[in-house]
């Protein structure tokens, strides 16, 4: 499968706008019912124009659903690389949690499709989740290496967090009986630091 080219001025912005479009209407009709008519009226294009930056419409929900993932573990990961210490995970995800309301029609959009379209897990598993466990991996592994955290499988680890913070981020802002305040978000996050950090058994001297 062909992917457009990185285009520039006024052809980018088409591009921004239909993926944009495509973003909110994949996530409100899902793939299957969104047409292409659709997508190019939702971004005030013709609908020759959209293909004229994508091959087809599978290509669309490819580029979406990328730099969904692309841009929220960046975020991610960026925010621990900047971290004071390594035991203020906490604070790192109450922040990324409370912006997670910015993302919902690309969470919805990335779990909601991956499971009906293997080229899209194929694709972001190879250029997303890999590549930012890597980097997850040597964050916790140099915390490790410190004594900050206990010895494990540093890639599993990684995998488990970065797991909690994207799963539980979606379950809360769709499952939830009603709108997440900021004060949800902050308990969420807070919740998740302390169990990913601490566990949820209580710590006694028994055996």
């Amino acid at each position: 499968m062909q992917f457009a080219k990185p285009l520039t001025s006024s052809q980018d912005d088409t591009q921004e706008k239909i993926l944009g479009a495509a973003q909110r209407l994949f996530a409100k009709r899902g793939y299957g019912g969104t047409t292409t008519r659709d997508l190019a009226q939702a971004a005030g294009v013709a609908e020759g124009t959209l293909f004229r930056h994508f091959e087809n419409k599978k290509a669309i929900l490819i580029e979406v659903a990328t730099r969904g993932w692309v841009e929220l573990l960046t975020d991610l990961l960026t925010e621990l690389s900047e971290m004071a210490n390594y035991k203020a995970i906490g604070k790192v995800m109450r922040k990324r949690m409370l912006n997670l309301s910015a993302n919902t029609d690309m969470l919805r959009v990335c779990f909601m499709e991956a499971q009906f379209h293997p080229e899209l897990r194929e694709r972001v598993q190879a250029e997303v989740i890999s590549k930012m466990t890597d980097v997850a991996e040597a964050f916790f592994q140099t915390a490790m290496d410190r004594g900050t955290y206990r010895s494990m499988n540093p890639r599993v680890v990684a995998r488990i967090f970065l797991g909690m913070f994207t799963v539980a981020g979606f379950s809360q802002m769709t499952l939830a009986d009603e709108a997440n305040s900021p004060q949800d978000m902050k308990e969420l996050a807070e919740t998740l630091a302390d169990i990913f950090l601490n566990g949820v058994l209580v710590n006694t001297d028994e055996a």
